[in-house]
């Protein structure tokens, strides 16, 4: 329940409040939340297992680590506006605002005509993004209690489990007919039903407040990333590492991005308030989902690729693989509250869950060279376990934190770091995979090219793995409230 009940109109009986499911009071707003984050969580994984046919219609192999970036990258700079925003103006205009430019960006991603083209799309889907997941996840938090969130995940992990499959199926088959294009396509039916429902059960009255909007900041940030990904993708391809252009590049994406940090200790209203990383349990919940951006891009947009040309599977195999680590996430994450951090504590259950994560990819990065379905899906499974244990206990131990006219910002912080984490690390391990190609002389389509930068890439993802326990050690020992 909210903390303050004069904001919200959703309200329950006190015998009722325990009630958990769609059959409930609050069930046609879970539905709402569900739908809503069906349509975010297909897209997370339908379309990495389309990259080799997208490349061969359009073109621009060594560009397609922008496909992920940009839509990240957009979807990060763009949360922490729709975050404030919703605190200000309520949670229900801004989830249909971004329902509806995910639509456009996704009917335009189905239109493109080049790989520049597609990926200017896929940022416009980003924007869209970047309202609809936080929105979800600050509704649940606004509806349930931290107890009942936990019966509540269940449901919304559902989603996700259901996602984990539909998606990468989806995709393998659109991609084996030569239909790509559908992949983005889809999404119409599914946005138009969400927006539905959202608009017909989410009920809310909001207290008004002016606030100013951190446009200054939000350009510097914009600016400064896209420079620093663009020097990352681009170096050792279209210049040399210690080029002027290089230099260039990397020290005016550095610039502005210390402008942007002098620009949020003066704006009235900054986009990452100060306060978020003075409070320790938000410092270290925001550098753990970074750690999950990375994590989680490293696998989702390189493994499909990787067993396609590696292996010479099918995009469908190559989608059921993935499927495996979307599979496993919403298993862990359903049964977090209940098994581990409402009995234990959030940091021993996020711990538990890293420890999980660094042996999965460090068996996947050991086992790359020799190139097995069966291996990576597995091990892809047990990391999705893993990720599932850290990310949700650490989302809900941040939302717990703080009041209900933070709570927007805090969830906004946390989805904002993964977020960034996946943008950079798409960038990152997109120039080691193209880095290790080059280096062998052989072309992307080559399986022994492909085989090493797998290898290399698997390995980045472990070294991400192992710096982010150091986040999770550092968080403080907190319970769940009402255990």
């Amino acid at each position: 329940m909210p903390d303050d009940p004069r904001l919200l109109c959703w309200r329950v009986s006190p015998t009722a409040s325990a009630a958990v499911g769609l059959r409930s009071e609050r069930g046609p707003v879970l539905l709402a939340i569900m739908v809503s984050t069906g349509l975010i969580a297909i897209d997370a994984t339908i379309l990495a297992t389309a990259v080799p046919s997208v490349v061969r219609d359009v073109g621009g192999f060594s560009q397609f680590p922008w496909l992920f970036s940009v839509y990240l990258l957009a979807q990060a700079v763009s949360v922490s506006v729709y975050a404030k925003l919703a605190d200000t103006f309520g949670r229900k205009p801004i989830m249909l605002f971004g329902i509806g430019l995910f639509l456009l960006g996704s009917v335009l991603c189905g239109l493109a005509w080049s790989m520049p083209a597609l990926i200017a799309f896929r940022a416009v889907q980003g924007l869209g993004a970047g309202a609809v997941q936080p929105m979800a996840i600050t509704i649940a938090g606004d509806i349930y209690t931290v107890a009942e969130r936990a019966r509540a995940q269940g449901y919304i992990a559902s989603v996700w489990a259901a996602s984990s499959v539909v998606g990468p199926t989806l995709g393998g088959v659109f991609s084996q007919f030569g239909l790509w294009r559908w992949i983005f396509f889809v999404n119409v039916p599914l946005g138009l039903l969400a927006g539905g429902l959202i608009l017909r059960n989410l009920h809310e009255t909001v207290q008004r407040r002016e606030r100013r909007i951190d446009y200054l900041g939000s350009v510097l940030l914009t600016s400064g990333m896209t420079l620093l990904i663009l020097g990352v993708l681009e170096g050792g391809q279209a210049w040399a590492w210690d080029s002027a252009a290089s230099v260039t590049v990397f020290a005016a994406g550095a610039a502005l991005l210390v402008a942007f940090g002098v620009a949020e200790r003066r704006a009235a209203d900054p986009i990452l308030p100060p306060w978020v990383f003075r409070r320790r349990l938000l410092l270290t919940t925001t550098l753990l989902s970074l750690g999950i951006g990375v994590m989680l891009i490293g696998l989702t947009s390189f493994v499909p690729t990787y067993l396609q040309t590696a292996l010479g599977v099918s995009p469908l195999v190559a989608g059921l693989a993935l499927a495996a680590l979307t599979i496993g996430w919403p298993i862990s994450a359903s049964l977090s509250g209940r098994l581990f951090y409402l009995r234990f504590g959030f940091r021993p259950t996020i711990l538990i869950g890293l420890a999980v994560v660094v042996v999965a990819v460090g068996v996947l990065a050991l086992l790359a060279h020799g190139p097995s379905v069966v291996v990576v899906a597995v091990t892809c499974f047990v990391a999705g376990l893993g990720m599932g244990l850290v990310a949700s206990p650490s989302l809900i131990a941040a939302q717990a934190s703080v009041e209900w006219n933070e709570r927007g910002v805090a969830t906004g912080t946390n989805i904002f770091a993964r977020s960034i984490g996946s943008a950079v690390g798409a960038a990152v391990l997109g120039a080691v995979a193209n880095g290790v190609i080059a280096a062998s002389g052989r072309p992307e389509t080559d399986p022994l090219a492909a085989t090493a930068a797998g290898a290399a890439v698997f390995l980045a993802v472990l070294v991400a793995a192992v710096l982010t326990v150091a986040a999770g050690l550092a968080m403080p020992r907190v319970r769940a409230p009402g255990t």
